[in-house]
């Protein structure tokens, strides 16, 4: 066990801890018993509070862990999360602010809220809700990975401190909502912050120079046969449609999702989307810690390859500095984790209990179940992860991304088309959810010794090309929704199909904060 590394761990961990609880008194309503209060923080955050939430809440302990490590036994695929964080920011803004909008004037919690009102649809929004759900459990399951990963280097070993750790964090949520992932994020921002930029420069220092860094890769990928810090021309293009279609995935998201619509107006969306890649320069950087621990001749604990990163701080930090990276990572865990749990028990709590269980709930009751719920979802992912082999809920992880993926035409569209008939969008989803899973059992990974489910490059020549290209399975699962909408939408028009009203009206996505038409459209929404 590493006394000083744990000591500082230890301290640091328990004074975000304490930020959590004390944030049930920041910016405190008269009643914190709402939705909009203790799911959505009031809908009242600027520019700076938005900008770390988000930040914090994309930016897992797991990205931390598992960017690198990928660059560690992969190369220069592992870069694909530095070119889909770029390009996703100017893309979804135009999505978002419409979003925002429609959501503030409508009073809308989740993304299946929209698409309630969008297409009339019960069905399609309870399969958007539970899709929600289903893609951000392993999700949050994944921050233990990065908490479990440091604990190991410490030298804790066993469950109980892991599930200590999440009790506190479902303890200070319960009580304090999204208030308290704000407050925390300054903190774990400015930790991460302070660590890679200290990692950059030390540690190249340490290992001779940048040059030694990636020699030291090359020769071990030429050594191994497998992986490269260049891609070729069989991983070319499923480098391009992972960061294309992860780019789509990121924001559809309810964790996602939620940040936004806690923003205040428009303009901190804006300026958000045009700060924001800050934080891809940051994970380009964290990126290349997989080259530092090939150079620094970094072994994982057994065969996790999620402890490269803290091995590596723990061999060339001092033990007092690397006791702050560890905390920079576990911290890293408690920002997204609480957003995706709060995320989740709303979708549960607006567009199931609400709808299907009690239809005359009350803010009050809509509340209460929603933080009961965010309990259970935290059980839940302490029991994927005790339960079942971690490297399976990495796996688990690219499964999230596919599914979430099918959402994008009733979510993504919607905020821009009415074109499409409810039963094309079922159709559509159920079609892109089966391909999804069919072209993910197909794919095997000898490495990892898996079957089925061993990533999401799916082998082109599966599909009787004669290539060794593969593509990301998400993109093909995508495109199969996208044409079965579209088929299913002319079928079901020319049956006269009834189709769901639509409940908004042009002007609802461009409503702002303050806009007399949003007083209105709220005042109808609370009557309804």
């Amino acid at each position: 066990m590493k006394t000083t590394e744990i000591v500082i761990f230890t301290i640091l961990f328990l004074v975000v801890s304490g930020l959590g609880f004390v944030a049930a008194r920041w910016r405190r309503p008269d009643d914190l018993a709402t939705l909009n209060e203790w799911g959505l923080g009031g809908r009242s955050f600027g520019s700076w509070i938005t900008w770390f939430l988000i930040g914090g809440d994309l930016y897992t302990a797991y990205t931390f862990v598992a960017v690198p490590a990928l660059v560690f036994g992969a190369g220069a695929m592992g870069f694909y999360a530095v070119p889909y964080t770029v390009v996703v920011y100017p893309m979804v803004m135009l999505v978002l602010v419409r979003l925002w909008s429609v959501s503030h004037a409508h009073n809308l919690v989740t993304p299946a809220d929209f698409v309630r009102v969008r297409f009339g649809s019960p069905t399609l929004a309870l399969l958007v809700a539970i899709t929600g759900i289903v893609a951000t459990m392993p999700y949050i399951a994944l921050q233990l990975v990065g908490i479990e990963a440091v604990l190991k280097t410490m030298g804790l070993t066993g469950d109980l401190p892991l599930i200590i750790a999440f009790a506190i964090l479902a303890a200070y949520t319960y009580q304090s909502g999204l208030r308290a992932p704000a407050l925390i994020a300054f903190v774990k921002d400015s930790l991460i912050y302070l660590v890679i930029l200290v990692a950059i420069i030390y540690i190249p220092a340490k290992l001779g120079g940048w040059g030694s860094i990636f020699d030291a890769a090359k020769a071990k990928f030429d050594a191994a046969g497998s992986g490269s810090i260049l891609l070729n021309a069989n991983n070319q293009f499923q480098y391009i449609t992972l960061a294309f279609g992860s780019a789509l995935a990121l924001f559809l998201y309810p964790h996602s999702v939620t940040g936004i619509l806690a923003s205040r107006n428009r303009n901190v969306i804006k300026r958000n989307m045009s700060a924001l890649p800050a934080y891809s320069l940051l994970l380009g950087l964290i990126a290349l810690l997989g080259y530092m621990a090939i150079a620094a001749g970094i072994k994982p604990i057994g065969k996790d390859n999620n402890t490269i990163v803290p091995q590596l701080f723990d061999n060339v930090f001092p033990d007092w500095f690397a006791g702050v990276a560890f905390a920079a990572v576990g911290i890293g865990a408690l920002v997204p984790a609480a957003i995706m749990s709060i995320a989740a028990a709303n979708l549960f709590a607006r567009n199931i209990y609400k709808e299907y269980v009690n239809r005359n709930a009350t803010a009050a009751q809509e509340a209460k179940v929603s933080k009961i719920v965010s309990l259970l979802v935290k059980i839940g992912a302490v029991l994927c992860i005790l339960l079942i082999d971690p490297q399976f809920s990495i796996d688990l992880q690219l499964i999230g991304g596919v599914i979430i993926l099918q959402t994008l035409p009733s979510v993504g569209l919607g905020l821009y088309t009415r074109w499409f008939h409810r039963g094309g969008l079922i159709a559509g989803w159920a079609a892109g959810m089966a391909a999804g899973m069919l072209l993910l059992y197909n794919i095997s990974n000898p490495a990892t010794n898996h079957a089925h489910f061993g990533g999401s490059a799916f082998p082109l020549a599966q599909l009787g090309f004669d290539t060794k290209i593969t593509v990301y399975a998400g993109f093909l699962a995508l495109i199969v929704n996208l044409v079965v909408a579209v088929l299913g939408t002319f079928v079901a028009r020319a049956l006269k199909s009834p189709d769901g009203p639509d409940a908004t009206r042009p002007e609802d996505y461009f409503v702002d904060e303050g806009d007399p038409r949003a007083h209105e459209l709220e005042t109808t929404a609370r009557a309804s």
